[in-house]
C-alpha cells in the first residue's frame, strides 16, 4: 500500500504542470509550446541577458545525444522546426511537426528541453551573437526598433523591466557557461511551466509529454514581481544622437494601468484602432502625418507591447505582460540635413520635422481625450475590430499561443471574450475609458536622430519654440488652405515638456 501511495504521489507531482489543449483531429500538424514564467525580469543583477542566453543555448545548441548540426540534418526531411522566444515575463519554446513524424521529432524535443548539451563551442557562438546584438545590431539595424527599446529603457529606468532582453553591453560579457547551467536548473523548471499542445495528437502522447516534462528541475523559482513603468512630472525627452541616422525615429509612451485582463481594455482597443491601428492606413495619425503631409511611412499607437512591429502585420502571441504602457510610433521623419540637400527652397532651415510631428500626434490625442469619438467613427471602428481580431490567431501556432496568453491573463478565450465585450460597448464607454486611462502631459519620449539634428531639436523642445512645417514648394502648392491653417496651430501647440537630454548612441544600453 505504501508503495502504491508513493507511486501515486510521484505521478501527481509529475502531472502538476498546467496544460492548455487545442485538439484539432483534422489537422496534419502537432504544435507544442512550452511557456516558462521567468523572462528577462528573472535575470540576476549584473547578469542581465542570462535568461536569453540560456534559452538560446537550449534552442541553438546540441543535446546529450546529438550535436546542433545533427539535429538540423534530422529536421530537414521532416519539415519540422523549433525556436525559443524570451520576453520580459515569459520564455517560450515552440515545436511544430507533421503528424507523420511526431514520434521521431519528439525524441529531439525531449533532448532539447531535458538534456541540453550546454557545449562550450555552442556557448561561445550564442554569447558572441548576443554580445554583437547588444553592442552593434540594436543600434545599427533599425532606428525604429532602436527607439522602441530606448523608450522602454527610459520608461522603466531603475527597474527589472529596463534592460534589453538580450542584456547590457557589460553584463553579457560576464555570463559564463556555469551561469547558464545554474539558471536552467533554477528558472526552467516543472514548477513554472505551462504546456500547450494543439493538433492531431493522442491522449497517450499527451500523457507521455507531461510525464517526461515532470523530469525537469523540481526547484520553485523565485520570480520577481514585474516593475511598473515610471511616472513623469511633465514630458521627459531623451534624444539619442547617432552618426548617419535615417531621419528622426520617435517612440513615446506613458503608463497604462490595465491589460487584457481588464474589461476596459476593449474600449481602449476601439480608441486605439481609431487613432492608429498598427499598419493600417485609416487611422487618424496616419491620415494626418503620412497621407496628408507626406512626412513618413506610417504613424500608429499601441495599448500593449507589440513584438517586432517592423516585421509583423498582426500582433503575435508569446509576449504577455502584466506591466503595461500606451505608446506612439512615429516612423522616421526627415531631418534638416536631408531637407537642405533635397530642396533649394529649404536650404536655410535648421530643424527637421520631428518637433512638428510630435506636436501633431499629441494634439490629436488631446483632441480625442477632450472631445471623444463620434458615433459614426465608433461604429465603424468597432465593426472593423470585431472582424479583425479574428485574424490574430491566423495559424495553428498562433491559435495555441493566443490560448496560452489568454490563460496568462486569467481569461479562457481572449478573442471570443474581447469580441463579446466589443459587442456590448457604447460610445460613452469608449470616451470614458479614453479620459480615464490616457494622458499626454506626463509622457516619456525618445527620438533617435542624427548628431547634426540633436542640439537644434533639443533647443526647440526645451524652449517650446514654434516649429513650422517645412514643405517643398511642390508639396505645399497642392495642400488645401485648411491644412496650412492647421499647420500654424500645430507649430505653436504647447507641450508640457519638463526635461530634455541628449544621449550619445554609444552610451545606450550599457
Amino acid at each position: 500500500m505504501k508503495t502504491l501511495l508513493l507511486s501515486l504521489l510521484i505521478m501527481g507531482t509529475m502531472f502538476a504542470q498546467k496544460v492548455i489543449e487545442l485538439k484539432q483531429p483534422e489537422s496534419n500538424k502537432v504544435v507544442i509550446r512550452l511557456m516558462f514564467k521567468n523572462g528577462s525580469i528573472a535575470d540576476p543583477a549584473g547578469k542581465e541577458g542570462l535568461t536569453e542566453a540560456t534559452a538560446s543555448l537550449i534552442a541553438e545548441g546540441g543535446t546529450k545525444d546529438l550535436t546542433f548540426t545533427q539535429i538540423q540534418d534530422k529536421l530537414y526531411p521532416m519539415a519540422a522546426y523549433y525556436y525559443s522566444s524570451v520576453d520580459k515575463e515569459v520564455t517560450t519554446f515552440t515545436f511544430a511537426v507533421h503528424t507523420k513524424f511526431l514520434n521521431e521529432f519528439y525524441d529531439i524535443v525531449k533532448g532539447v528541453i531535458l538534456t541540453p548539451a550546454f557545449d562550450e563551442q555552442d556557448y561561445k557562438r550564442v554569447i558572441a551573437n548576443q554580445q554583437n546584438y547588444v553592442d552593434q545590431v540594436v543600434r545599427a539595424s533599425s532606428d525604429e526598433e532602436y527607439s522602441k527599446k530606448a523608450l522602454e529603457d527610459l520608461l522603466y529606468r531603475g527597474t527589472n523591466y529596463q534592460h534589453l532582453i538580450q542584456g547590457k553591453s557589460e553584463s553579457v560579457k560576464t555570463i559564463t557557461l556555469n551561469d547558464i547551467k545554474e539558471h536552467y536548473k533554477k528558472f526552467f523548471t516543472k514548477n513554472n511551466l505551462t504546456i500547450g499542445i494543439s493538433g492531431a495528437y493522442s491522449n497517450e502522447f499527451l500523457t507521455k509529454l507531461k510525464n517526461d516534462l515532470g523530469q525537469l528541475s523540481s526547484e520553485t523559482p523565485a520570480i520577481p514581481e514585474p516593475a511598473k513603468p515610471n511616472s513623469s512630472d511633465g514630458i521627459t525627452v531623451e534624444i539619442v544622437a547617432k552618426d548617419n541616422a535615417f531621419g528622426s525615429a520617435i517612440f513615446a509612451g506613458s503608463p497604462l494601468s490595465i491589460t487584457r485582463a481588464n474589461d476596459d481594455f476593449a474600449a481602449l482597443m476601439v480608441a486605439n484602432s481609431y487613432l492608429g491601428e498598427h499598419r493600417k492606413s485609416y487611422g487618424v495619425l496616419y491620415q494626418k502625418i503620412r497621407e496628408t503631409r507626406s512626412m513618413n511611412y506610417g504613424d500608429y499607437t499601441y495599448i500593449e507591447w507589440y513584438n517586432n512591429g517592423g516585421g509583423n502585420m498582426l500582433p503575435p502571441s508569446g509576449s504577455p505582460r502584466l506591466s503595461n504602457y500606451f505608446s506612439i510610433w512615429i516612423r522616421p521623419v526627415q531631418i534638416a540635413k536631408q531637407l537642405n540637400a533635397q530642396y533649394k527652397e529649404l536650404s536655410g532651415i535648421k530643424l527637421g520635422h520631428a518637433h512638428f510631428a510630435l506636436r501633431l500626434a499629441i494634439r490629436e490625442i488631446d483632441n480625442l481625450i477632450n472631445n471623444g469619438m463620434s458615433q459614426e467613427d465608433f461604429e465603424a471602428t468597432r465593426t472593423f475590430l470585431r472582424s479583425y481580431i479574428k485574424l490574430y490567431p491566423s495559424n495553428s501556432v498562433e491559435q495555441l499561443g493566443y490560448s496560452m496568453d489568454s490563460d496568462f491573463y486569467g481569461r479562457k478565450d481572449y478573442i471570443k471574450e474581447i469580441d463579446a465585450l466589443l459587442a456590448k460597448l457604447s460610445l460613452a464607454d469608449v470616451n470614458n475609458a479614453i479620459k480615464k486611462y490616457w494622458h499626454t502631459d506626463n509622457m516619456f519620449v525618445v527620438v533617435v536622430t542624427d548628431k547634426s539634428e540633436a542640439d537644434e531639436l533639443a533647443k526647440s523642445l526645451k524652449e517650446n519654440a514654434p516649429s513650422p512645417m517645412s514643405y517643398s514648394n511642390f508639396v505645399k502648392s497642392g495642400l488645401p488652405k485648411e491644412v496650412l491653417a492647421e499647420d500654424d496651430i500645430v507649430a505653436n501647440y504647447k507641450l508640457n515638456i519638463k526635461s530634455v537630454k541628449i544621449v550619445d548612441s554609444k552610451d545606450t544600453f550599457k
